[in-house]
């Protein structure tokens, strides 16, 4: 079982930053392919980002590409999501998800995930 806590989600205004960041339990967390989503009020769950255990590779939506990064610190179990020039429209609950097998990491098709973390951005 691994458990995701997400934290770093608030209130930012439009043009600025947030660092999201996702501890995992488990002591094979480097072999995870870990990935990030969205639910935006409305809609439903979108693929925003993924990186890879082996590797690694990053893979990024289209309106994040050039202002969101993925990364990863294996040592502390941990993945996170810096975005910058934030638009109102990344306005959601940011979910990161664990993948411990293989297959594509931008569907929805992962094993765990966590609870979630808001993210506004006002204009």
């Amino acid at each position: 079982q691994v458990q995701l806590v997400e934290s770093g989600g608030g209130l930012m205004q439009a043009g600025g930053s947030l660092r999201l960041s996702c501890a995992a339990s488990g002591r094979t967390f480097r072999t995870y392919s870990m990935g990030w989503f969205r639910q935006a009020p409305g809609k439903e769950r979108e693929f925003v980002a993924a990186i890879s255990g082996i590797g690694p590779n990053a893979y990024y939506t289209d309106s994040v590409k050039g202002r969101f990064t993925i990364s990863r610190d294996n040592a502390k179990n941990t993945v996170y999501l810096q975005m910058d020039s934030l638009k109102p429209e990344d306005t959601a609950v940011y979910y990161c998800a664990a993948k411990t097998g293989i297959g594509r990491l931008t569907t929805n098709a992962y094993d765990y995930w966590g609870q979630g973390t808001q993210v506004t951005v006002s204009s």
